[in-house]
C-alpha cells in the first residue's frame, strides 16, 4: 500500500470514528501517523529528476511573497499592476503553468511577488503542479491568498485545508513547547508538563511511541492541544502571515463587500476596477513587518533615497551587519534620530532598538 492509499485510509477513519473523550487517545495515535506520512510524501524523491523546466526562483529583494489561489481568480492581473512583470491574463483556466517573479517597490523596499500557478482540489497529494507551488510558498515571508469574491468562502477553506496539510499554519504562532529528544535505552524518559489544558501524560507518550521516539523531554509553556503537540513533533512546520484577498468585489453588492472587509486579516479589491489596490500594499507592508533606516555621514544630510531596510526589532548591531560584516567589530558609537529616541540626536549603542525611519550616523573607534 502506497502513503497515499495510508493517507486515505487514516482519513476515513479520522471521519467515521466520534469526537468524545473516550476516542482523544485513539484519534491522536491517528492524527501522528497522518502527520507522518503527509511529511514522508513533501520529501524529495531519490530517483534522480529528469530536465525539464525549473520551477523555483531564487530569492531576492528585501521579502518575498507568494501570491496562490484556485485558477482564474486574477491572480496574474494583480502581478501586472502591481509590478512592471506582465504575466499573461486569459479568461481560460492554468494560463499561468510556472512561477513568474515581480518586484514591488514600495517605501524604498523592493517586495519579490511571486505568481504561482493555480491550485486545485488535492494539491498536497501533488495534482496539478500542487506540491511544487506549495513548495514555494513555503519559503515565503508572507502568503497572499487570492479569492473570486463570488465564492470566496469555499475556496478559502479547501485552500486553507491543503495548506493546513503539508504543514504550513496561516496567522499562528509557533506553539510555545519545549521538546528535546534524548539518545538512550528504549525507557520512557523525563516529562515536564505545566497547562491545564495540555495532552494527558498517555496521550504525550503514544504519539512519542507512534514516531519511534521513546526517550524525551517535553515541557509545555502553555496551554496546547494535541494537534499542537504533533506539529512540534514533526519539526517542519512553517508559521506565516497571510492575507485573504477578495478580488472582483465589483461584481458582488455592496452588503457582500461589508461583510468580506470585516472578516480577520481580509482585504477587498477589484483588479479589473483597481479598486482599494493602495490600501492592500499597505496591508502588506505592516504583514512583512518591515522597517526602512536611514544613514547619515558626519556633516552631511542623511541619505533618503538608499534605505536599509530590516526587519521589525532590529538593533543597532543589525544595521551595521547590513552595511558591513566588519563594521560592528570596529564599532564605538551611534548617534540617532527619529522616534526611537528620546531627543534628537541620542548617542546609542550596539544594543539600541531602531524604529521606521530613524537616521543612524555610525562612528568608528
Amino acid at each position: 500500500m502506497g502513503i497515499l492509499e495510508k493517507i486515505a485510509e487514516i482519513e476515513k477513519e479520522i471521519a467515521r470514528t466520534q469526537k468524545n473523550k473516550a476516542t482523544e487517545y485513539h484519534l491522536g495515535l491517528l492524527k501522528a501517523k497522518l502527520a507522518k506520512y503527509r511529511a514522508q510524501l513533501l520529501e524529495p524523491s531519490k530517483a534522480a529528476a529528469g530536465k525539464g523546466e525549473g520551477f523555483d526562483v531564487m530569492k531576492s529583494g528585501d521579502a518575498r511573497v507568494a501570491l496562490i489561489g484556485f485558477p482564474s481568480v486574477g491572480k496574474s492581473t494583480f502581478l501586472s499592476l502591481m509590478t512592471s512583470t506582465a504575466s499573461e491574463a486569459a479568461s481560460y483556466e492554468f494560463t499561468t503553468l510556472t512561477c513568474i517573479p515581480g518586484v514591488i517597490e514600495y517605501k524604498g523596499a523592493n517586495i519579490q511577488l511571486l505568481d504561482l500557478p493555480g491550485i486545485i482540489e488535492g494539491a498536497a497529494q501533488g495534482k496539478g503542479r500542487g506540491r511544487q507551488v506549495i513548495a514555494v510558498a513555503r519559503t515565503s515571508d508572507v502568503v497572499i491568498m487570492m479569492l473570486d469574491a463570488t465564492k470566496g468562502e469555499v475556496q478559502r477553506a479547501l485552500l486553507e485545508r491543503e495548506l493546513e496539510s503539508v504543514g504550513i499554519r496561516l496567522n499562528k504562532h509557533k506553539p510555545n513547547i519545549y521538546f528535546k529528544v534524548r539518545r538512550g535505552t528504549k525507557t520512557w524518559g523525563g516529562l515536564n508538563r505545566t497547562g491545564g489544558l495540555s495532552p494527558p501524560q498517555s496521550q504525550i507518550q503514544g504519539k512519542l511511541g507512534n514516531t519511534k521516539i521513546f526517550n524525551a523531554e517535553v515541557l509545555f509553556r502553555e496551554d496546547c492541544s494535541p494537534d499542537d503537540f504533533i506539529d512540534v513533533i514533526v519539526g517542519n512546520r512553517v508559521y506565516m502571515p497571510c492575507l485573504y484577498v477578495y478580488n472582483k468585489i465589483d461584481q458582488i453588492s455592496m452588503e457582500e463587500v461589508d461583510r468580506l472587509a470585516r472578516k480577520p486579516h481580509s482585504v477587498v479589491i477589484s483588479c479589473g476596477m483597481k479598486l482599494n489596490l493602495d490600501y492592500l500594499l499597505e496591508m502588506l507592508w505592516e504583514y512583512l513587518a518591515l522597517t526602512c533606516i536611514y544613514t547619515k555621514k558626519r556633516g552631511q544630510r542623511p541619505d533618503f533615497s538608499d534605505a536599509i531596510i530590516l526587519r521589525k526589532g532590529a538593533s543597532v548591531e543589525h544595521v551595521c551587519h547590513r552595511i558591513h560584516r566588519t563594521l560592528a567589530s570596529q564599532f564605538k558609537y551611534a548617534l540617532v534620530w527619529g522616534t526611537s529616541t528620546k531627543y534628537s540626536p541620542q548617542r546609542v549603542g550596539l544594543s539600541h532598538m531602531m524604529e521606521h525611519e530613524d537616521v543612524i550616523q555610525i562612528v568608528k573607534k
